[in-house]
C-alpha cells in the first residue's frame, strides 16, 4: 500500500514536470523536505554524495516493441561502484527506489547519492532525449540488493535491481 501511495506520489510529480524547467527541479525539493518531517529527512537533506572509487557499469533504459526496460534489469555492483542509466528509447526514463524498501541505514546516503539529479527522494531526475544520463554513486551503500524502478513506466514493469556485494 505504502508502495503505491509512492508510486502516485511520484506519477503527480511527473505530470508536474511536463509542465516544464528548473522551475519544477526547484519545487521538488522544497516540497520533499514539508513531506517528510522525520528526522531521518534531516541527514539525507545534510548528507555528502559518495564519490565513485570503482567502477562504473552502464545500463540502457529502453522502452520500444519488446517493452520497457533496464538492459541489464540485474545490476551486480561493488561499494564505491557508479551505475550510468543511459536514455536510449521510449522515454521520459528515471531510477527510483521505493523509500519503504531501503534500510533506514542506507537511506540518507543512497539520496545523498543521487547528488543534484535528483526529482524527488531516491528519484533521479526525467531524461527525456536519446543519450542522456543518470550515474548513481553505490559509495557508502552496504552490500544488499536494492529494487529500481521507472516512475512514469513502473506500471508497465520496467523494474531492475542493483546488487551491492
Amino acid at each position: 500500500m505504502r508502495f503505491t501511495a509512492v508510486a502516485l506520489v511520484a506519477s503527480a510529480v511527473i505530470l508536474g514536470a511536463c509542465g516544464g524547467g528548473k522551475k519544477d527541479e526547484a519545487a521538488a525539493p522544497a516540497a520533499a523536505a514539508p513531506a517528510a518531517p522525520a528526522p531521518a529527512a534531516a541527514p539525507a537533506a545534510a548528507g555528502t554524495a559518495a564519490p565513485i572509487t570503482g567502477a562504473t557499469i552502464e545500463v540502457k533504459m529502453i522502452g520500444d516493441e519488446k517493452g520497457y526496460r533496464f538492459e541489464p534489469s540485474e545490476i551486480k555492483a561493488k561499494t564505491g561502484d557508479g551505475v550510468k542509466f543511459i536514455m536510449v528509447a521510449g522515454g521520459p526514463h528515471n531510477v527510483a527506489f521505493d523509500p519503504a524498501k531501503i534500510p533506514a541505514d542506507v537511506k540518507a546516503q543512497l539520496d545523498a547519492n543521487f547528488g543534484s539529479d535528483k526529482m524527488a527522494e531516491l528519484s533521479s531526475s526525467l531524461k527525456m532525449n536519446p543519450g542522456e544520463t543518470f550515474t548513481l554513486s553505490l559509495g557508502g551503500i552496504k552490500a544488499g540488493t536494492y529494487e529500481i524502478f521507472c516512475t512514469p513506466h513502473l506500471a508497465m514493469n520496467m523494474k531492475g535491481k542493483i546488487i551491492v556485494e
